[in-house]
Parts: structure tokens; sequence; C-alpha cells
């Protein structure tokens, strides 16, 4: 996401401790999925596919929260070794910079879903469907997307009309692909971002 941090134990090198998630994110439109994990799954999203909320299947995707990096790893690598026959190429619409050209599968979301069953009988918080989890994400940021919204206005002299010009269309499409995820979660933007920005979202969604 635009308005988050970067680094992750999934693309760079963390310290082991603290909360992590298994992740489990099949395509919308074909039977693909992406197996892995992150500390910040709202995040490692918006890194595969800025359009996140449209590339994927949100009520079937689903996460498994663990303790450590380690665990998640772990449940991982176990997961991997299971699904070698399900080994797929990653979609042509996974951004290449994002690293996340491994561990795709095709028609694993089954027994992977009976995986996630059975680590939340052992005790395992299941996080499903993955589209609640990340609508009390966003909310929780809103205060990181209000200052975010509002550096992008001071870049543009508080003229988010601006952004409509042909120079700035690189500009315009990580605002859009950014604001659209909350409409998409069935959020609402209007107390979230200045009001000039809210606005011109709002007249360009129609």
């Amino acid at each position: 996401m635009a308005f988050l941090s970067t680094g992750d134990p999934d693309v760079t090198h963390s310290a082991s401790e603290g909360r992590c998630y298994l992740y489990v994110l099949p395509c919308a439109y074909e039977d693909l999925l992406k197996l892995g994990f992150s500390r910040n799954p709202l995040r490692r999203l918006g890194e595969l596919q800025t359009r996140y909320y449209e590339a994927f299947d949100l009520e079937r995707a689903f996460l498994v929260e663990t303790e450590t990096v380690r665990d998640a790893r772990d449940l991982e690598l176990r997961l991997r070794h299971a699904l070698r026959e399900h080994q797929a190429p990653a979609p042509l619409s996974i951004r290449h910079e994002a690293g996340g050209h491994t561990e795709w599968y095709r028609g694993a979301y089954a027994p992977l879903r009976d995986q996630a069953q059975s680590l939340g009988a052992l005790g395992y918080r299941l996080h499903a469907p993955l589209r609640d989890w990340l609508a009390q994400e966003l909310l929780a940021h809103s205060d990181a997307l209000y200052a975010w919204g509002a550096s992008v206005l001071d870049a543009l002299g508080g003229d988010p009309a601006q952004l409509d010009a042909p120079a700035l269309a690189a500009l315009r499409r990580k605002v859009l692909d950014t604001l659209d995820a909350y409409p998409a979660l069935d959020l609402t933007l209007d107390s979230r971002l200045p009001e000039a920005l809210s606005h011109w979202h709002r007249a360009r969604r129609g």
C-alpha cells in the first residue's frame, strides 16, 4: 500500500519474534493461488498487485496467524512440500519487483483450506474470509492514510485536479489504486482523507 512502510520477512531478513501470518491468496479469475508468509499481509498484497482487491478472491483468501515468523515459515515450508505436484507459474499480473513469482499453485485451494481448518483446531487463529480482516486493517491505518493524502495534496499545490494531467498519470494511478480499495471493501473515505482529495476521488468513481 502506498501509505504503508516497506520491509517484510518474505522479502527481507527480519527478526523472527513477533506475530506473523501464513497467507493463501486465490486469484479472482483463474485456479491459481499464492502461498506465503508475512508480518503485514495488507502491505504484501499491495506489493504483489496494486489492485489486490480485484486480482484476488478475498472471500476465499485467508490467513493463519502465528506467534513468530519462524512458525509461519515452517508452516509454509511444510505445505510447499505437500503441494509440489500443484506448482504453477505466477500470473503475468503480479508485479515483478515484488519478488512474488514463487510459491504459486494450481488446484491446491481445497487441501490448503483443509490444512487451515486443522491448524485452527490446534489453536492457531484463522482469519477467513480475508476481506473482513483487510477492512479492519484499513480502518486501523486511517491516520496514516490521511497523512499520505495530505502529502499528495501538498505536492499538487492543494489542487487534486492536477492529477488529471497526462504528465501525472503514474501518480494518478497510484492514488486511485490506493483509494479504490476502500469502496471495494465497503468502507467510506469521506472522513479519512482531506476533503478536496475525497471529493476528487468520488467524482472519478462516478
